[in-house]
C-alpha cells in the first residue's frame, strides 16, 4: 500500500493561510487547537496544526490550492457534533472550520427550494422555512446545534427521515471546492437529474474526503398543519420493536417511531433535570410514535388503527400529549437521551441498522453478544427505519477487557446485522471509529472501487486524510 507522506504546516504556509484569511480567522493557541481537536466521538483529541475560519468561497478555494500544493492535511468541520469521529484531524494539518459559512441565502416559495451555506444549524432553518409554511424534515438528535454541512457529510436523518426520508432525499444540488482549489457544481436546481454521474449524491455522506461543499440548494414541502404523539410503553422490548414492522404492514406510515429502553428514557429524564414523568415498574420500553398531516380526522384514525396493534402486541395504557408543552417534553426526553448516556458511563455507541422487521431480532442479539462479552447497553432508536443506536456501556469492565474483548464483541454485532440484511452504520458515518470494520460489509474489490474514488477526486490524499477507506 503507498504510504502518503504529508508535510507539516511550516512558518511559509501558515503565512500564505495568514494573507488567505486573515489573521483575526486563523488559530495556532493550544486552547482552540484542543477544541478543534474533538468532536462528540467518545474521548478522542487529535490536535490540528492551525485552524482557519474561511468566510468565503474563494477564501476555501485558495486554501485547498496552498493544502494541495504544499501535501498539508486538510480536514473541515463543521458544529464538532459527530460520532465517528469524521472531523477529527488525526494527520494533523490545517483544520478548516465552517462555522462562518452561516447564512440562508435564499428561500425560493415559487420553487420550494432553499439555498443555504453549510454553517447554518439545522434547527435554525428549519424554523425561519416554518414562517413561511414550508418543512425540511431531516432532524438529527443533535438538529439544536448540528450544522447542515456536517449533515450533508453524513446523510444524517433523524425521527421523520421514516417517513420523508434522510438528508440525501432533500439535496438538489452542491457547490463544492475540490482539492486542487476547482470550485463546481455538482447538479442542478431541478426536481430530475439524469445528466452524466450523480455526483450530487457521490459527496452526500462522503465525510468530506472528496470535497468541501460551500453551498447547498435543498428542496423543501409544505408544512403538514397538524401532529398527534403517543407514547406506547411496553412490559417487553423485543414486543415493542414487534410491533414496529406490525405497524407498516397495516398501511400506516407514522412521521416518527422512536424506540427507548427504560434505561435510556429513565437516564435522559434524570439527566435533562426538567422533565417531570413516571415510569412505571414493568415497563422495560417504550415507543414514542408520532403522525402528521393535514385531516386531523384521518390522524385520528391512524392512532385508533396503531393502538390496535400496540395492544396485540401487550402494550400497557397508551398516553397522549394533550398540548404542545406535553410534546416538547416527551421530545426532549428522546433528543436528550445521548447526552445522558455519554454522562453516566465510558461508552461506544453503534449506529447500526437493519430493515425494520428484523428489528426484535438484532436487539435480541445485542443483549446476548452482551452477556458472552460481560458488557450492558442501552438501545433506543428510529425503530421506524430499524436504525438502532447501541450504546455499550463500559461500567465494572475492566479495561483490559475494555480494550481487548470488546471489538470482539462489536465485530458480532456488525456480523449480525449483515446477516439480518442490514449494515453498520444508518446516518453516523464511518469516519475513524468505524473503519475498521468495513471489510466486514465490503469485498476487497468493493473497497478498492472507494479508494480509486478517493484518488481521482483527491490524488495527493490531502482531503480528511485516514477516514473511510485507507
Amino acid at each position: 500500500m503507498e504510504v502518503i507522506n504529508y508535510n507539516s504546516v511550516s512558518s511559509i504556509t501558515l503565512a500564505l493561510l495568514e494573507d488567505i484569511a486573515g489573521k483575526s480567522n486563523l488559530s495556532i493557541d493550544k486552547e482552540a487547537l484542543e477544541k478543534y481537536g474533538q468532536d462528540e466521538t467518545e474521548d478522542f483529541v487529535f490536535k490540528p496544526e492551525v485552524v482557519v475560519k474561511p468566510e468565503t468561497v474563494e477564501q476555501v478555494s485558495a486554501i485547498a490550492k496552498v493544502c494541495n500544493t504544499h501535501s498539508i492535511p486538510l480536514t473541515t468541520r463543521g458544529a464538532g457534533t459527530g460520532l465517528s469521529g469524521g472531523a477529527l484531524p488525526i494527520k494533523g494539518g490545517v483544520l478548516l472550520s465552517m462555522e462562518k459559512f452561516n447564512r440562508i441565502l435564499n428561500v425560493d416559495t415559487r420553487n420550494l427550494q432553499a439555498t443555504v451555506e453549510p454553517g447554518v444549524i439545522n434547527y435554525i432553518f428549519q424554523e425561519e422555512v416554518k414562517k413561511q409554511g414550508l418543512f425540511y424534515p431531516p432532524d438529527p438528535a443533535s438538529w439544536g446545534s448540528c450544522s447542515l454541512g456536517g449533515n450533508i457529510a453524513h446523510s444524517s436523518g433523524g425521527p421523520k427521515a421514516v417517513k420523508y426520508g434522510t438528508t440525501r432525499d432533500y439535496v438538489l444540488n452542491l457547490q463544492v471546492v475540490l482539492p486542487d482549489g476547482e470550485v463546481i457544481w455538482t447538479g442542478a436546481n431541478t426536481l430530475k437529474y439524469s445528466t452524466g454521474y450523480n455526483l450530487t449524491h457521490l459527496m452526500i455522506g462522503s465525510e468530506g474526503t472528496l470535497g468541501i461543499v460551500t453551498k447547498i440548494v435543498f428542496r423543501l414541502i409544505p408544512l403538514p398543519k397538524h401532529d398527534l404523539l403517543m407514547l406506547i410503553p411496553f412490559k417487553s422490548a423485543e414486543q415493542a420493536c414487534q410491533a414496529v414492522g406490525e405497524v407498516f404492514r397495516e398501511g400506516i406510515v407514522p412521521s416518527a417511531m422512536e424506540f427507548m429502553e427504560r434505561d435510556a428514557m429513565e437516564w435522559s429524564i434524570k439527566y435533562s433535570g426538567e422533565v417531570n414523568f413516571d415510569i412505571k415498574p414493568e415497563w422495560q420500553a417504550l415507543l414514542l410514535v408520532e403522525v402528521d398531516g393535514n385531516n386531523m380526522e384521518v390522524l385520528m384514525q391512524d392512532c385508533e388503527r396503531m393502538a390496535e396493534v400496540m395492544q396485540k402486541n401487550d402494550c400497557d395504557e397508551i398516553l397522549f400529549a394533550e398540548s404542545a408543552e406535553q410534546k416538547n417534553a416527551l421530545w426532549k426526553i428522546r433528543r436528550k437521551v445521548g447526552e445522558a448516556v455519554k454522562s453516566n458511563s465510558i461508552y461506544k455507541e453503534e449506529d447500526t441498522v437493519v430493515p425494520r422487521a428484523e428489528l426484535p431480532a438484532l436487539l435480541a442479539g445485542v443483549k446476548n453478544i452482551g452477556k458472552k462479552y460481560g458488557f450492558s447497553s442501552v438501545c433506543y432508536g428510529h425503530a421506524g427505519d430499524g436504525n438502532l443506536h447501541v450504546n455499550i456501556i463500559k461500567g465494572d469492565l475492566s479495561d483490559e477487557a475494555w480494550e481487548k474483548d470488546l471489538p470482539k464483541g462489536i465485530t458480532e454485532i456488525f456480523k449480525l446485522c449483515k446477516q439480518l440484511g442490514g449494515t453498520i452504520s444508518g446516518e453516523h458515518g464511518i469516519g475513524l471509529v468505524q473503519k475498521p470494520y468495513m471489510p466486514l460489509m465490503f469485498s476487497k474489490h468493493h473497497l478498492q472501487l472507494m479508494k480509486k474514488i478517493k484518488e481521482v477526486f483527491d490524488p495527493k490524499g490531502i482531503l480528511n486524510p485516514g477516514k473511510i477507506v485507507d
